[in-house]
């Protein structure tokens, strides 16, 4: 309980030191629920308004989360830096932790001949121009064809290049959710989702899933409460549970979207990759969904490039926040792109991926056996939940001093309230050899009795 004698003005943020306090000194403890905010105002003598303010301090600080109908839970100190990836590779430990397309020296040599040819071919706009409408209008038009022959009804003006799929995902939650609004999303999602919505204002509600994916009843029970705006959805394999969502739950998800007047997120980074893929959103409701269509995965990590289209709804919306917050993707990589696009490269490249993972797929199964979880043949990662008397961070930690770098599922969780702890294996961020003997040591501690490794051993 806080100590009232001790409150300074301004009250709301003293008394949100004195819980960052409590969290940083483990009084308050990792998972803890805080008292309800008007239990808390009537304890101490505050007004309802000034407790709210000071949870709502700490939730922007990435210290709590708040739950609509659960309450408000302790992160823990550093809660905002926990990242599902290793900033960077330490000596010789196996980093399966970032998501990575499998690379060999082909990659390096075709991104050689990309540069090559944008030497030759390079544009006194691509160079020189501040103007968007001076150097995208080409790319928007080859982004429209290659979206079409992907079965998506698109228009070039409703299109923006940007630098990868991380700014679109931005550009696209800004032009749908105003500040203090919701968006919805599977309990488990992408990893960055939840601090854009922080760092934007917004509500972020984790929806009831399944193995399919996020289920229509949990999003219509978020809904109907009326705050939430937008749902985000990544329904082709890029998903935590490296799952692709079927063809029936997307169009009960697109009639309750439509019933609330939801917009659609889609994010499809690996489109092409995955063959046989169902419809996408943005074909089944082309009037509410942004789609992102990336190509970092499918190709070379060095071509940061995304499409986002937006339906005429959204489109004016989606091209000012790019505007302001990228100005424009990378002239002489839209250059690059399109080139690939148009000569056949990408569609090469995605496809050499596609059969490379289903390699490393094999592998997997090879070396954990019945361990092995259910995950898509083309995914670039294994969803590995864990037996229940491995916590997740004690794997992860005791995984890292056998010389192993994997990702706990709390990166992704939006909600805690179907939680069942997990890791994520990265199968296209290593060498064959390394990744092999990476997940031997995971199988290993799979089948052992769980014991902690003294890190001075």
């Amino acid at each position: 309980m806080p100590d009232p004698a001790a409150l300074s003005r301004p009250v709301y943020l003293s008394l949100a030191e004195q819980f960052v306090r409590a969290i940083e000194d483990g009084s308050l403890p990792i998972g803890c629920r805080l008292l309800p905010h008007r239990k808390l105002a009537d304890a101490l003598g505050l007004s309802v308004q000034t407790v709210s303010r000071a949870y709502d301090e700490l939730i922007r600080r990435s210290l709590v989360s708040g739950e609509v109908g659960r309450g408000s839970f302790v992160l823990g100190p550093g809660a905002e830096a926990r990242q599902p990836y290793l900033p960077e590779r330490p000596g010789e430990l196996i980093d399966m932790s970032i998501l990575k397309p499998v690379v060999e020296a082909m990659h390096l040599d075709r991104m050689r001949e990309g540069f090559a040819w944008l030497a030759e071919n390079l544009t006194a706009p691509s160079a020189l121009s501040f103007r968007p409408n001076m150097v995208m209008p080409h790319h928007r038009e080859v982004a429209a064809d290659w979206l079409l022959r992907q079965g998506i009804p698109v228009e070039a003006k409703g299109i923006v290049l940007t630098n990868g799929a991380t700014p679109a995902i931005a550009a696209a939650v800004m032009s749908v959710a105003p500040p203090g609004a919701g968006v919805a999303a599977e309990a488990l999602t992408h990893h960055l989702l939840m601090p854009l919505c922080t760092y934007l204002g917004l509500h972020l509600e984790g929806v009831a899933m399944d193995e399919f994916g996020m289920l229509p009843a949990g999003l219509h029970e978020v809904a109907r409460k009326g705050t939430i705006r937008a749902v985000y959805l990544q329904p082709n394999v890029v998903n935590p549970l490296a799952m692709v969502m079927p063809s029936d739950r997307r169009a009960e998800l697109v009639e309750i979207a439509r019933q609330h007047d939801l917009a659609i997120i889609e994010n499809d980074i690996l489109n092409v990759m995955i063959p046989e893929r169902p419809p996408a959103f943005a074909a089944l409701a082309p009037e509410r969904t942004l789609h992102i269509s990336g190509f970092t995965k499918i190709t070379v990590p060095g071509l940061r490039m995304a499409y986002l289209h937006a339906p005429q709804r959204y489109a004016t919306a989606m091209a000012n926040r790019h505007l302001a917050a990228n100005w424009m993707a990378t002239p002489p990589m839209a250059d690059l792109l399109s080139h690939w696009v148009e000569d056949g490269t990408v569609a090469d490249l995605a496809a050499w991926q596609a059969r490379a993972m289903s390699e490393r797929h094999a592998l997997a199964s090879a070396v954990l056996g019945s361990a092995m979880p259910v995950c898509h043949d083309n995914s670039l990662h294994l969803w590995l939940p864990l037996p229940e008397d491995w916590p997740e961070e004690t794997f992860v930690t005791q995984a890292r001093h056998r010389g192993v770098a994997v990702a706990a599922g709390n990166a992704f969780r939006a909600s805690e309230r179907w939680r069942r702890d997990a890791i994520r294996i990265s199968l296209g961020s290593t060498r064959t050899e390394e990744l092999r003997r990476g997940l031997s040591t995971i199988a290993g501690m799979l089948s052992d009795v769980p014991e902690v490794l003294l890190p001075t051993i």
